[in-house]
């Protein structure tokens, strides 16, 4: 049994880098489809300058109506973004079935240590952009995504931080640990789809201010990278990130309060200044005070979409910073 547990923790780590290494053919494909909406968006530009030239006095020109057939094969088909999200679900595919031998090889759940809980933190990440996809068209967020799973699980294995399969420490063998951790790891992941909205906001902000500026003669006509014209409002990518913040804060709420019924399980104690514990607090306070303030509506815009990505800043400052050099009761989640 010893042997057999070895051999699919092996074939676990082979399935993560096989993942990383799709989900970083996936990033480069939806680079390139920023790229190619950056060229449809000058073209449509040229389109609408050339029609309001001819409307001004310029030579007039007679067109013929376009066939319904090459309307449609006209619209801009994305086929670089359907190769990222492709790929995603490729790579998607060999990270559960990295997650899933990791537990096989564990014999319980496998987010027991920091290791595990990137393994299958960043995987739900992707599932629920996939997920997402199905209702909204959030390809453009492809790059933002797949970048950053790439850079957390891929630091995962640079970093050193991977771990051999050991057994379960005594407060862990709880019920608790399937339900909290897994309530975290998906919590996150929805803070991570807003944090990838909201940098796209401040970008499309500066964009439409700079865009306004130029219409009215007050700036040049430079607004920034041309694929945030294909890509929805400011307004739009804010209402957005303000959806999965409410659902994320929700799951993390839940996770404030299952941790302090397992503490109380494991330790005789609902809270205990523990500093994962007072960290966790910190988060919920900062995404708190975001829906606070977004519902105010002197804080919408720029200001809201900076408290989201605080907010996220302080879920990673969680799980790195405080996991590895921080001591406590949660020593464990880390590098054990």
């Amino acid at each position: 049994m010893p042997e057999t547990g070895l051999t699919l923790d092996a074939v676990s780590v082979l399935l993560v880098w096989t993942a990383v290494a799709i989900y970083a053919l996936a990033f480069v494909a939806y680079a390139v489809d920023l790229a190619r909406r950056s060229d449809l968006a000058v073209k449509a530009k040229d389109a609408v300058v050339t029609r309001q030239l001819v409307g001004a006095g310029g030579p007039p020109t007679v067109e013929a109506p376009t066939p319904p057939a090459q309307r449609v094969a006209a619209r801009p088909r994305y086929v670089w973004a359907r190769i990222g999200t492709s790929l995603t679900v490729l790579g998607f595919l060999f990270h559960v079935g990295a997650d899933v031998t990791r537990g096989i090889a564990a014999g319980r759940v496998p987010w027991s240590n920091m290791y595990e809980f990137a393994l299958t933190g960043t995987m739900l990440i992707i599932a629920v952009y996939l997920v997402v996809l199905f209702r909204y068209d959030l390809r453009f967020l492809g790059a933002f995504i797949t970048g950053l799973v790439v850079v957390l699980l891929g630091g995962t294995l640079v970093g050193n931080l991977y771990v051999a399969v050991t057994p379960l420490a005594d407060p862990l063998k709880s019920v608790w640990l399937v339900i909290h951790v897994f309530v975290a790891s998906l919590a996150t992941a929805l803070f991570a789809l807003a944090f990838a909205l909201s940098v796209l906001q401040l970008m499309q902000s500066r964009r439409e201010r700079l865009a306004l500026a130029a219409a009215s003669g007050e700036a040049a006509a430079k607004t920034g990278p041309r694929f945030l014209r294909t890509i929805p409002s400011a307004d739009a990518l804010e209402s957005l990130a303000y959806r999965f913040t409410i659902v994320g804060f929700m799951f993390w709420t839940f996770t404030l309060i299952a941790g302090a019924i397992w503490a109380n399980d494991a330790w005789g104690r609902y809270w205990g200044f523990d500093t994962k514990e007072v960290w966790t607090f910190v988060v919920w306070v900062l995404y708190a005070g975001y829906i606070h303030a977004r519902a105010t509506r002197g804080w919408r815009g720029n200001r809201s979409a900076w408290l989201a990505i605080i907010g996220f800043s302080a879920v990673m400052f969680n799980f790195t910073i405080v996991n590895m050099f921080f001591k406590g009761l949660h020593v464990y989640s880390g590098l054990s």
